[in-house]
């Protein structure tokens, strides 16, 4: 007996674009089981946003899951006190006082020297080019990691996203996984050799300083360059192209009238850098027709549901007058993403304004494609722009 609708898919036209299936997803079911994904499927926007909080039904201990296995344990596989206890530990390097007064000059910085080199060129690969290094950059010194290079905190971070998210078990993408958070091992174990500047406000300083466990200071240095570094430049690049695509919104940005925060805001919703976070179920559980039994394993969907159509009028349409509060790109409850004020000022204080002024009359000169699903961003964003007289 099924406990829940099954839904096939097809992987590689999922990962290609998953919004068409997630679509069909919630129209069907609050809960589906996708036998390509072995996993329970949330779709709908206010059962992600209340079920998250029941950590007791939905947990994020999850010692066989990938990230676990491949990444070590972070504290975003720990609930309750053991989650919180770690939380504490980084606040000095995520809260909004550090983000305002420590890291905004930091990340104006970099990006200045980032447009510096690059606008001479008078077109780039905007993934590749802008907001791949400048996230890179950044996230070097968030996690204290300065002995790797942008392209390799890429690399490593792009390497265990999809190791992440191999629940097809392929080979190749978990040899690299483990190459990738080799090398964070040999990075972490080099910087550690040397005395930390008491000032030093980043991961690795401030949780060596709070007493944390080598083996949590690196699971959670590991797990902030999963997602600090694909997000960032996966929002970067993709709210850019958004704005090129709807030129009229993006008049209005510039005027003044929507603030680059909305830009960034609206396009997180539309197409989610994280699409979702999976969690493993620790008791007999209802919902709404559905049976979840300890040991299954639940994906919360959230980009499915920031276009759930009992939320958003439009949802797959991109409109800067929209009231994006709904949303829940940066999770829901307890693991609410950490990182999420420094992500929006990197994105919204920095890289888009400061692209703009710089690079005049930007726009799009090839194709975009995008690709992913768990974690979805563009894979190159060609553009041009006029190059300033010498």
């Amino acid at each position: 007996m099924e406990r829940a609708e099954r839904y096939d898919i097809d992987l590689d036209r999922f990962w290609q674009d998953p919004y068409p299936d997630l679509a069909q997803m919630r129209k069907r079911a609050a809960v589906v089981y996708v036998p390509q994904l072995q996993a329970y499927l949330i779709t709908r926007r206010d059962d992600i946003f209340h079920q998250e909080k029941k950590v007791a039904v939905f947990s994020s201990e999850q010692p066989d899951g990938l990230m676990v296995q491949l990444m070590g344990e972070n504290m975003m596989r720990k609930d309750g006190d053991a989650h919180m206890q770690e939380r504490r530990a980084i606040f000095p390097t995520v809260s909004p006082k550090t983000v305002r007064d420590h890291w905004l000059a930091q990340f104006q910085t970099l990006t200045q020297d980032v447009l510096a080199e690059l606008v001479p060129r008078g077109g780039c690969d905007l993934v590749r080019d802008y907001a791949m290094v400048v996230s890179g950059e950044a996230l070097k010194r968030i996690t204290g990691l300065t002995n790797l290079t942008a392209f390799e905190m890429d690399q490593v971070s792009q390497h265990m996203i999809d190791g992440c998210a191999n629940y097809a078990g392929d080979a190749d993408i978990e040899r690299r996984c483990h190459a990738a958070t080799d090398r964070i091992d040999a990075c972490i174990s080099a910087r550690l050799a040397q005395p930390l500047d008491p000032e030093d406000r980043s991961l690795l300083a401030v949780q060596q300083r709070a007493g944390l466990k080598d083996a949590a200071i690196r699971a959670n240095i590991k797990l902030a360059i999963s997602g600090g570094q694909n997000e960032p430049r996966d929002a970067i690049a993709g709210t850019v192209w958004a704005l090129l695509r709807h030129r009229d919104q993006l008049q209005q940005v510039l005027s003044g009238q929507i603030s680059w925060m909305q830009a960034f805001e609206e396009y997180a919703r539309w197409i989610s850098p994280i699409g979702m976070s999976p969690r493993r179920v620790a008791q007999e559980y209802q919902l709404q027709g559905a049976t979840l039994l300890p040991g299954d394993r639940v994906f919360l969907m959230y980009g499915s549901g920031n276009r759930d159509e009992r939320i958003f009028e439009r949802p797959d349409v991109f409109d800067l007058h929209r009231d994006c509060a709904a949303a829940i790109s940066f999770g829901a409850g307890p693991h609410f993403c950490a990182g999420a004020w420094l992500s929006k000022a990197l994105i919204s204080q920095v890289a888009l304004p400061m692209l703009f002024e710089a690079a005049q009359d930007l726009r799009l000169s090839g194709d975009t494609q995008f690709g992913g699903w768990a974690f979805r961003g563009p894979i190159s964003v060609p553009v041009t722009w006029s190059v300033p007289p010498n």
